[in-house]
């Protein structure tokens, strides 16, 4: 793998790191460089990552560039893998891989609607998981655990609604041996030590 990755480096000049993890060759690279790189996978005869497997995002909020966009390969011809990273920010797009591999514009669509990572080019970015009309991007770490607005059918609006997040109950500390909160008598394995007299 190694091998295969200093190869990748000499001839197509668009990677800014390489390393081999748990098996994998992983190359970084930046925005300019990135359609440069993909195709040159895809077409270079000791390559031949013609298919994209997926597309997806990590967040790194404490980063400056907060966002890595993560491109799977697989080359059937000769069975091996290989991951291409490209770093980014929020307002910082990534030029879509569209161009070289059709099927990146799905998994671009799903990366910009749960991360808001913005696509130079792409033929059609808009959300393809949540409703358009949600606000934000549910797998940045920063949106909130409950969303912001939730959704429901109103039977006597005939229409389904958006309303501000009501919490059905308090947070509150569970107490397991209490009745109301299902407590049995049980005893744990170990804890008829405890009870002993010695």
């Amino acid at each position: 793998m190694e091998e295969l990755g200093d190869y990748i480096a000499q001839k197509s000049g668009a990677t800014t790191g390489i390393m081999v993890r748990l098996g994998e060759l992983m190359l970084e690279t930046t925005p300019d460089k990135l359609i440069a790189l993909l195709t040159f996978l895809k077409n270079d005869s000791r390559c031949l990552f013609a298919q994209l497997a997926d597309v997806c995002g990590v967040d790194w909020p404490e980063r400056e560039k907060r966002f890595d966009v993560v491109y799977n390969l697989l080359s059937l011809a000769n069975n091996q893998r290989v991951r291409v990273k490209v770093a980014t920010d929020e307002a910082t797009p990534v030029p879509s891989a569209a161009v070289v591999y059709s099927s990146a514009t799905w998994f671009e669509r799903e990366t910009y609607d749960l991360y808001g990572v913005w696509f130079a080019d792409h033929p059609d970015l808009r959300r393809i998981l949540t409703d358009y009309g949600f606000e934000g991007h549910p797998l940045r770490k920063d949106f909130p655990l409950t969303g912001f607005v939730e959704m429901r059918w109103d039977d006597v609006q005939k229409r389904v609604i958006y309303e501000p997040v009501k919490l059905a109950q308090e947070f509150r500390r569970f107490d397991f041996l209490s009745p109301w909160e299902g407590g049995i008598e049980r005893i744990l394995p170990g804890d008829e030590k405890a009870t002993k007299t010695s």
